[in-house]
C-alpha cells in the first residue's frame, strides 16, 4: 500500500453500521462507522470526548493503531509508566471492534490452550513461567477494573461446565494440573453441587471452578481506559483509518484520510479487525473468526428460580465451539458462541438460532423469552492458539499485540502494558516466553503448506474453517 492513496474529506458524516463487514475481504474496517447494535453500546452511555479525525499532518513519538482494549491500555501505560504521550489512530469509534462485541468475561487465561497443553508444548519449566506471566496479567486487569467501578465488575471466579459426561475426565485432569503444578485453588464440582450453588444448566454433568474470573461491562471499561489515557496526554483520533504506511529515514509515515501522521515507533492493536495491506508483518497472520452474542430481556423472579441462577460469575462449557454465558447485573442473560464463516453470511438468522437453541437446551424454562439484543464480531485467532506481543523485525520500531483467540478481555490489559514496555525500549526477562519471543506465523490451517497468503485466497481458508466446524460440532455433541 502506498502513500499515494487518495485523501478523503475527513469531515464526512458517520457511516452506517455494516453487518456484513469481513476483514478477510475488506480493504479497511471503514471510517467513522457506527457501532454494532450491542447491549454494551446501548447501556454504556455517551462515548467520552476524543480528538476527532486527523486534520492535517502530525508528528508523534509513538502511534498506536486501534482504539480497543489493547490500543487504549497501551496508550495508558505508555503515559503512566514511561512518560510517552502516544497518538492513537482509530478507523471508526473508540472500542468499535472486538472490545464492544465480546461477552465481558475476564479470565486468568490468554489464547485457547489449557495449562496442560502448555506443559506438552514447552515443558514444565516454561509453562510455570508462562503461568506466572498470565497470572500477573490477570492482576493487571483486576487493578484496572478496580479503578473503573462503573464497569460493573462481577467477581468470584469462573465456572467451566462439562456439557457431556465424557468431558469430566478432561476437567478432572485440568483441575489436577492447576492444583498440583500451578498451585491454584481449583476444584471439581458435581452436577448437584453446581445446581445447588451456582446455576441450573440442565446440560451440566459437573464442573471445574477456578477462583479467578471477573465479568465486566466491556465498553464502560474501555471508556475508563480512554479517559485515563487522554487525561495523561494521549491523543485519540477517531474516524482516522490508516490507508498507507511507509518508512523514510527511520520515520514511519501513516496516511489517514485527513493527513499524514509521522512517528518514530508504531504499535498495531487491531485484533480481529486487522485489514490486509495494513502492514506486511500482519498480512494473513491471524484467522478472523465470527462469534455471535445475544442478551435477553430481564428475567422475572420466577425465571431466576426456574433457571437456578445463584451466581453472576462467568461461565463457559466444554465444547470446542463453546458457549459462554452469565447473568448480568440487571438480570438479563448474555450468551455467545460460534457464528457464520463469512461476513456476507453473518446476518442469516440460522446463526442466531444456534444461540437461541443453546439457551433453550440449557434452560428449558426460557423457551420463547424475548431477545432484546443480538450481534456478532470478529475474534483474532493465531496459528498456534496463543497471543503475541512482538517486534517482528528487530531492525524496525514496529510492534503488535494480538491473537487472543477470544480471551482478550483480561489479557489485553497486560498485553498493552507489555507492548508499551517494548515500544519504550524496556527489555525484561519475560521476553524469553513463547508469546513474546516469536512473531505470528500464518494461520493454523495453512501455516506450513505453501499456499498463497492474500485476501484473494480467503475462500479456501474459509473452506478449511467450515470443515473444522463440522468436525468440532460432531465431536462436541456426541454422547
Amino acid at each position: 500500500m502506498s502513500l499515494q492513496d487518495p485523501v478523503v474529506d475527513a469531515t464526512a458524516p458517520l457511516a452506517p453500521y455494516d453487518p456484513r463487514y469481513d476483514p478477510l475481504v475488506a480493504r479497511t474496517p471503514g471510517r467513522g462507522t457506527e457501532y454494532a447494535p450491542t447491549y454494551w453500546v446501548d447501556t454504556a452511555g455517551a462515548p467520552p470526548p476524543d480528538d476527532g479525525p486527523v486534520q492535517g499532518d502530525i508528528d508523534a513519538d509513538v502511534v498506536i493503531v486501534g482504539a480497543g482494549f489493547t490500543g487504549l491500555s497501551t496508550a495508558l501505560f505508555l503515559a503512566r509508566e514511561h512518560g510517552i504521550r502516544a497518538v492513537v489512530l482509530e478507523a471508526n469509534r473508540t472500542a468499535w471492534g472486538c472490545t464492544s462485541r465480546n461477552g465481558g468475561q475476564g479470565q486468568n487465561a490468554s489464547g485457547r490452550l489449557y495449562r496442560s497443553q502448555w506443559i506438552e508444548r514447552w515443558g514444565k519449566s516454561t509453562a510455570l513461567r508462562l503461568d506466572a506471566e498470565i497470572r500477573e496479567g490477570f492482576e493487571t486487569f483486576r487493578s484496572l477494573v478496580e479503578e473503573i467501578p462503573e464497569c460493573e465488575p462481577q467477581p468470584g471466579g469462573h465456572l467451566y461446565i462439562a456439557h457431556r459426561e465424557h468431558k469430566l475426565d478432561f476437567l478432572r485432569n485440568e483441575t489436577r494440573v492447576m492444583r498440583d503444578v500451578f498451585g491454584y485453588d481449583a476444584r471439581m464440582l458435581s452436577a448437584q453441587e453446581v445446581r445447588e450453588q451456582y446455576v441450573g444448566d440442565v446440560e451440566c454433568f459437573g464442573a471445574q471452578h477456578e477462583p479467578d474470573g471477573i465479568g465486566v461491562h466491556p465498553l464502560r471499561l474501555a471508556h475508563g481506559y480512554h479517559r485515563r489515557a487522554r487525561a495523561l496526554g494521549a491523543k485519540i483520533h477517531t474516524a482516522s483509518p490508516v490507508t498507507g504506511f511507509a518508512a523514510r529515514d527511520g520515520v514511519y509515515h501513516l496516511q489517514t484520510p485527513g493527513g499524514v501522521v509521522r512517528a518514530r515507533a508504531v504499535g498495531f492493536a487491531t485484533g480481529g479487525y486487522t485489514s490486509f495491506g495494513l502492514h506486511p508483518s500482519l498480512d494473513a497472520k491471524v484467522m478472523p473468526i465470527l462469534s455471535n452474542s445475544l442478551v435477553t430481556r430481564p428475567l422475572t423472579d420466577a425465571e431466576i428460580e426456574a433457571t437456578g441462577f445463584r451466581t453472576h460469575q462467568v461461565i463457559t462449557d466444554t465444547r470446542t465451539l463453546r458457549y459462554y454465558y452469565r447473568l448480568l447485573p440487571d438480570r438479563r442473560i448474555q450468551i455467545g458462541s460460534r457464528s457464520a464463516i463469512t461476513g456476507a453470511d453473518a446476518p442469516n438468522p440460522r446463526h442466531m438460532a444456534v444461540l437461541v437453541d443453546g439457551l433453550h437446551r440449557k434452560f428449558p424454562a426460557l423457551k420463547g423469552i424475548d431477545v432484546d439484543y443480538s450481534w456478532w464480531g470478529w475474534v483474532d485467532v493465531s496459528h498456534d492458539m496463543m497471543p503475541r506481543v512482538a517486534q517482528p523485525d528487530t531492525h524496525e520500531s514496529v510492534f503488535y499485540a494480538l491473537g487472543y483467540g477470544g480471551n482478550g478481555v483480561s489479557f489485553s490489559a497486560h498485553a498493552g502494558r507489555r507492548l508499551a514496555e517494548r515500544i519504550a525500549g524496556k527489555r525484561g526477562a519475560d521476553l524469553d516466553l513463547p508469546i513474546y519471543r516469536s512473531a505470528l506465523d500464518y494461520p493454523f490451517l495453512f501455516n506450513n503448506i505453501g499456499l498463497p497468503q492474500s485476501r484473494w485466497f480467503a475462500p479456501v481458508r474459509r473452506l478449511g474453517q467450515q470443515v473444522l466446524y463440522h468436525w468440532y460440532h460432531a465431536r462436541d455433541e456426541r454422547r
